[in-house]
């Protein structure tokens, strides 16, 4: 494996009035292709700021940020836009499917931004439908769906532009048990395929699928541990 994160020495600060908040505090880490790793940690851990960071929704207050060998941190708001849009593949808790469209075009939506003529979207659209289960549901829109089959979607739509990297903020957490375990299978074969996926999560038998645990407490690392393959689950 090659490397494709590296955090060195990052802090995250909020102003607060004449106070500060410390989000983040000398976060460092390396990420390798292909890992799956789960963040753990309570409220107000630093996760979510953690996930926005690696997201390239935010930049660091302080220290470095290394995707695929590039520097992130100090971009501008348009470059971190292209590197979300060509490089970060996003599935969100709230699933953030656009209603007015279809599953297909849904699916479509980082191929349309990025110029990708209508030609090329729609088959890779209807291949990455059929490898959620939703080959037979392009037409429909999201209220039409139940909420497993929406995250199902938002995966679809999150590998549409074959990303470096895949994000996952508490995929499952909308969900019941039965329809959980199905997104966690999915996630499961995406990892099985080499996909690099990083997840947000608070729930341990969800991070015990990853082969990797970094658990933060206030703003700071205080495991980080890789299981052995005959650990992870399931």
């Amino acid at each position: 494996m090659s490397e494709l994160v590296r955090l060195e020495h990052v802090h995250k600060v909020y102003p607060m009035g004449r106070s500060s908040v410390h989000a983040l505090n000398d976060v460092s880490f390396v990420i390798e292709r292909g890992e799956y790793v789960a963040i753990m940690g309570s409220s107000g851990s630093g996760k979510s700021t953690l996930l926005n960071l690696l997201g390239c929704l935010d930049r660091p207050t302080d220290g470095r940020y290394l995707l695929g060998g590039q520097d992130v941190s100090q971009m501008t708001d348009a470059e971190l836009s292209e590197v979300r849009g060509r490089r970060i593949g996003f599935v969100f808790q709230s699933f953030n499917l656009i209603g007015q469209l279809t599953v297909q075009a849904n699916i479509e939506v980082p191929l349309f931004y990025q110029g990708v003529p209508r030609a090329r979207r729609h088959p890779v659209a209807r291949d990455l439908a059929v490898l959620v289960g939703l080959g037979d549901r392009l037409g429909h829109r999201p209220t039409e769906l139940s909420g497993g089959q929406q995250q199902r979607v938002a995966i679809a739509r999150s590998l549409a532009n074959d990303p470096l990297l895949l994000l996952a903020d508490e995929p499952t957490g909308n969900l019941d048990t039965h329809t959980s375990e199905e997104i966690l299978a999915l996630l499961d074969e995406a990892a099985g395929r080499g996909r690099t996926i990083i997840m947000v999560t608070h729930e341990r038998h969800v991070a015990d699928r990853a082969g990797r645990i970094i658990h933060l407490t206030d703003g700071r690392i205080d495991s980080d541990r890789r299981r052995p393959a005959a650990e992870t689950a399931p």
